[in-house]
């Protein structure tokens, strides 16, 4: 989320209603060669986009990389492996925020401290989502609520740390940095 976006942002959806995608299915495996985040986008669900015999095939045929910003998708969302790089690629092909009503504990952190967002709704406001694709939908991460044209606002949980950090475009360590004189300052007197 870049700071010019403020506390929130408005796109598109694009859905996913697939129950249990694991880390493997987000980002394959063999594409593990590398620990650059730049180019993962191309690897991003790469067996499902590419394979025709694939079930989730269609979907991702009349998928809007521009528009579609916000990906809804079934229950537990990152489940598996904890490799960062799933995060990396869903970044690095547009998405800001992934929508479920439950993701992988491992992936959940993941996400929140590379930033993309991550919003868990009820199981109600997901089948709704889900019934609709390409539905404009307009988050505040200040909020912490979704704005959902004909179901209403809903709120998510998000902790103020994160919020603050997605909202400035900076993750916990770009945080501590902006603290460095102060922290300089106080690891100082320790030593004395």
């Amino acid at each position: 989320m870049s700071s010019n976006q403020n506390s929130g942002f408005t796109s598109q959806t694009f859905n996913l209603a697939v129950d249990n995608i694991d880390t493997d299915q987000i980002y394959p495996a063999r594409f593990l060669t590398t620990t650059k985040r730049e180019g993962l986008g191309q690897y991003c669900f790469r067996d499902w986009r590419e394979n025709p015999a694939s079930n989730q095939f269609q979907s991702f045929k009349n998928m809007d990389c521009c528009r579609q910003k916000i990906l809804v998708t079934g229950d537990n969302f990152g489940c598996g492996s904890s490799r960062e790089h799933a995060v990396w690629s869903l970044l690095d092909a547009g998405f800001k925020a992934v929508i479920s009503t439950r993701f992988g504990d491992i992936f959940y952190t993941n996400a929140l401290n590379n930033g993309l967002l991550l919003i868990m709704v009820d199981p109600e406001t997901l089948a709704f989502l889900l019934q609709q694709d390409k539905q404009s939908l307009n988050i505040d991460i200040k909020s912490r609520q979704i704005e959902i044209p004909g179901h209403g606002r809903r709120e998510f949980p998000l902790d103020r740390f994160t919020s603050y950090c997605l909202i400035n475009d900076i993750n916990p360590l770009d945080y501590l940095l902006q603290h460095r004189d102060e922290i300089e300052v106080y690891e100082g007197a320790q030593q004395v």
